[in-house]
């Protein structure tokens, strides 16, 4: 008998021990319980949302009105802007307020239409992943301000969903110290499962290596309930809502 052999009957017995020790254990808590275990599965005769959630819809001009006391409600800031050139006016003009020396954006050709390049006169722009000598997470985490562009957002929940890929990196939104999230009016949903049954229709083989959902500015209570803004991301965010 080789040693693969005998370290494949090794786990058998191992498998088998602990298969009795989990039935030992469950038994116990039976008999403790005084009923017999369970050897079958519940029954679940209704899976998922029901009906009338799935048919829920507001109106376009609702799902703005409810994403913004949403996301405003966890802390963050909303604006509404009829086109990217008051996108551009805004930024230019937050970045002038608070001094900002570096931004980096996503490669996306909406965000190249905001020519931030130009019009962010006294500070560095950098898009992700525009050169391969590029420390990008080292440049994120010392960057004032991230640009992305939202995938969808969602009114019920006050969230967007930022989708990663090779030019619309995770850190873009995570470690600047601001974020400015561009929502075109028209991705804006009512429910939550909305995008989320777009993620399952492409299949698990095609998604995205990151799928994050922000609902206003990093908190965090983990040191003796003090809440803390700011500590695992952006402690200020701006959602632009554009349309």
């Amino acid at each position: 008998m080789d040693m693969a052999d005998t370290h494949k009957e090794w786990l058998q017995q191992m498998e088998l021990q602990s298969q009795a020790k989990q039935k030992s254990f469950i038994d116990g808590i039976s008999a403790k319980l005084g009923r017999p275990r369970t050897e079958q599965p519940p029954v679940h005769p209704f899976r998922g949302a029901p009906d009338f959630w799935r048919t829920f819809e507001w109106t376009a001009e609702e799902r703005i009105e409810r994403f913004g006391a949403n996301f405003r409600a966890a802390g963050g800031y909303v604006e509404r802007l009829s086109d990217m050139d008051e996108v551009r006016r805004f930024i230019s003009d937050k970045a002038v307020e608070w001094s900002a020396k570096y931004v980096v954006r996503q490669g996306q050709p909406e965000l190249d239409e905001l020519n931030l390049e130009d019009a962010l006169e006294n500070a560095n722009v950098a898009v992700w992943n525009s050169s391969v000598d590029e420390e990008w997470k080292a440049r994120a985490a010392e960057a004032d301000f991230g640009v992305v562009l939202a995938d969808y957002a969602v009114a019920y929940t006050g969230s967007i969903t930022v989708l990663s890929s090779k030019n619309k990196g995770r850190s873009v939104s995570l470690l600047p110290t601001v974020l400015f999230a561009v929502i075109p009016a028209e991705r804006m949903r009512t429910r939550l499962g909305e995008p989320l049954q777009q993620f399952d229709a492409i299949g698990r083989e095609e998604l995205p290596a990151g799928i994050h959902f922000i609902s206003g500015p990093s908190r965090s209570a983990d040191i003796e309930n003090d809440l803390t803004i700011g500590v695992h991301g952006p402690g200020v965010v701006y959602a632009l809502i554009v349309g």
